[in-house]
This record gives structure tokens, sequence and C-alpha cells, in this order.
């Protein structure tokens, strides 16, 4: 089948009401922030749409489409896709695209016809219901204990299931026949630690360890307080220091949030150390690279105190995914919750791929970290530990 035909095809099956629901997935530029987009029929005063539901790495966006428009709608969005998984009346689809856009499509027949929900429901779909009350989410002054969110406390709650998506889509990395180990530097009150235990433990059912570290020894009490109340068993808060953490050799999982300045490359260079599968990262206070960066192709932005500040942060991070990527990581910058919220709203996501990175991975990194002057914190820690020469 070729690509027009697919788009035809589809555009046909979705005029006609077949489609129940879809999901296209694997971006073809990850760089774009794009995780998949789900879409449905949906009926608005009585004519019918396509509901496309774009999963950003952020918020959600919405969009309706009519249905007379679809077939470019449709274009344009499998032209940024790999696959698409889809349930029509009679059949579940399996899509898959080439580099080169050759169609390979798969169908299986179902046992019973099914009936398009054509119902025009814009909830908010959050992995963690707003209206479910979670024992956690009430000990730790989230929700009231009806479950109901307090309005001063909802970006957190927000927050917090933004932060549950990204260990959702982890899920696939992480081991299924062990106990997972995961560690959390910087875990403060744990609003997150404790929202990744009750998801990855109580809702998936994953046998797991977690230990959050922290150097406030008040904050540690209360959230061991907190675990105990919760029975939750296998998950611990310790009072310490990331560069004096030495009691692992490998971790599944290491999470870092708000962890200022280079305690955060401290923390992505032990993730690497114990070949940990999945890295999260949200950093914080990026003083490091202000300091170093003499660039005089540059100086009509650095010249400006506040764009130097911004520029280097952005450069840091950048050096940081950068490094990941050649020591056997795929990692990405995504945005982490929306930036009306909290100015923190970058997170490196790394999963571990142990592709070895070629001459030109290893020039391009060189040539932009040489442009800057920079001598990166995170590069020291990785050639210690024998992952760069």
């Amino acid at each position: 089948m070729e690509f027009e035909q697919l788009i035809n095809e589809l555009a046909e099956r979705l005029s006609n009401g077949q489609l129940i629901r879809a999901t296209a997935s694997q971006p073809r530029h990850k760089s774009e922030g794009l995780a998949k987009v789900k879409l449905k029929p949906v009926e608005i005063k009585n004519e019918l749409h396509i509901q496309f539901e774009y999963h950003y790495e952020r918020i959600l966006k919405h969009e309706n489409v009519k249905i007379a428009d679809i077939r470019t709608a449709l274009q344009q969005l499998m032209e940024q896709f790999k696959q698409m998984q889809a349930e029509f009346t009679e059949e579940n689809v399996h899509i898959q695209l080439s580099k080169k856009f050759k169609v390979s499509w798969k169908s299986e027949k179902t046992t019973e016809r099914k009936v398009a929900d054509l119902s025009h429901n814009r909830k908010k779909n959050y992995l963690l219901d707003e209206f479910t009350p979670y024992p956690f989410l009430i000990r730790l002054g989230v929700q009231t204990a009806e479950g109901k969110v307090k309005k001063q406390k909802y970006d957190k709650f927000r927050q917090i299931n933004r932060f549950i998506e990204f260990i959702d889509d982890a899920l696939e990395h992480l081991p299924k026949d062990r106990t997972v180990r995961i560690l959390d530097f910087g875990s403060g009150k744990s609003y997150l630690t404790f929202a990744l235990y009750h998801y990855l433990h109580i809702e998936k059912g994953l046998d797991i360890r977690v230990t959050g570290l922290d150097l406030k020894k008040e904050v540690i009490e209360e959230c061991n307080r907190i675990a105990q109340d919760l029975d939750y068993k296998q998950l611990e808060f310790l009072v310490g220091d990331i560069n004096d953490y030495n009691e692992e050799t490998a971790v599944d999982m290491v999470v870092t949030l708000h962890a200022c300045d280079v305690a955060t490359d401290m923390a992505l260079a032990r993730a690497v150390k114990w070949g940990a599968e999945v890295i999260l990262s949200v950093p914080c206070c990026q003083h490091e690279l202000f300091s170093q960066v003499a660039a005089p192709e540059l100086d009509v932005m650095l010249q400006h105190g506040l764009i130097k500040e911004r520029f280097s942060a952005l450069a840091t991070d950048s050096i940081r995914a950068e490094l990941l990527n050649l020591v056997g990581y795929d990692a990405q910058l995504l945005e982490f919750i929306d930036l009306a919220h909290t100015p923190k709203n970058i997170l490196i996501r790394a999963y571990r791929t142990r592709k070895t990175p070629t001459s030109a991975d290893v020039g391009r990194y060189e040539a932009f970290r040489d442009m800057l002057h920079a001598k990166p914190f995170l590069e020291k820690e990785l050639k210690e530990y024998g992952f760069l020469s």
C-alpha cells in the first residue's frame, strides 16, 4: 500500500463512522517534543468531527477537525509518526511506516461489531484521577479526606500527574523479573517520590525498592513517618549528600529533581556508573557555565547578563544530554510542566541503549564545548568513572 492510499483509506473509514479510536506513536523527530497523538470521532453541534489529543512533552492539547478536512489533517499527522494502532468497528489494525513512508498494514478481525462513542468529553485524562482519593495525596495535603484536590494544591497535583506520565512511559525499560531499584536524589518533601511509589507498586504491581535522599534531617524524618503511616514498606528516606552516597553497585532508575547546579551532574554521573536504565532529572540553578562561557561569536547575546544566564542554563542542559548520548543513552530535553507554573521546567529523560557513539557524534559535542570554552563538570565526572576518554 502506498502512503497516499493509506491516507485515503483512513479518511474514508473515519468519514463512514468506522473508527472507534486510534493512537499514532513513535515520532520521527523526537526533538520536537511530540510524543503521540490520540484521535477519536466526536459529535459537536450535530456535526461529526475527529478529536485530536496531542501528547506533547508537556500539557495535552486538543483540536477538533471537521470530517471534511480530515484528509489533510491525517496526512500531516502520519508524516510525523512511524506507526498507528487503530481500532475500527470490525477490526484492529497496526500500521507501520518506514523511513521512506512504505506502508505495512496488519489487520485482526474482532469477534463482535463495536460502536463508536461520539460523546464530546474534553475532561483531562490524568493517570491519577482528580476525583479519586489517594491516601498519599491526602496525607501530603494535596487532597481533602474526601479525595477533592485542594484549590491551592492543584498546580502540585498537575505536576505530580505530569511526572507520573514520564514514569508510565519508562515502564517498558524497567525489569519485570526482579525487584526494581530506584533512587531519588534531593527528594525534598517527596511529593513525587510518594507518587512514583504509589504508581509503580500499588497501581502497576511492580516489586520495587525506593530510596529518597536529602540533606534536611527534619524533612527526611517526616517523610519516613508518612511512609510508615501509609505502610509503604519498600520506601525509605535517608539523610545524605549525593556526592557521599556509595551504597549501590547497580540501580534501575535514578530520579533527581531540582538538585542545584553541579549536584545534578553528580547524580547523572552516578546513574551512568550504576548502569541505570532510566534517568529522570529536572535541573536547577545552572551556574557552572555562566562563569566559563566565552564565545566572541555570541557576544551580541552574551553581553546582556539576563540573556547570558538563560543561555548558560540551556547550554548546560544541552551539554548534559549530549554527554549522556555519548555514554550509551538516548537522552532528550523535554518540558516538565508549563512555564507559567515553574521556571524549572526542563526535564532530562534518558533511556539506556548501550549504543556506541560515532566519531562524528564526539566531534559535534567537542566543537560545541570548545566554542564556549566550557569545562563541564559532568564530562570530568564521566572521565573519572572511565566512560569517556
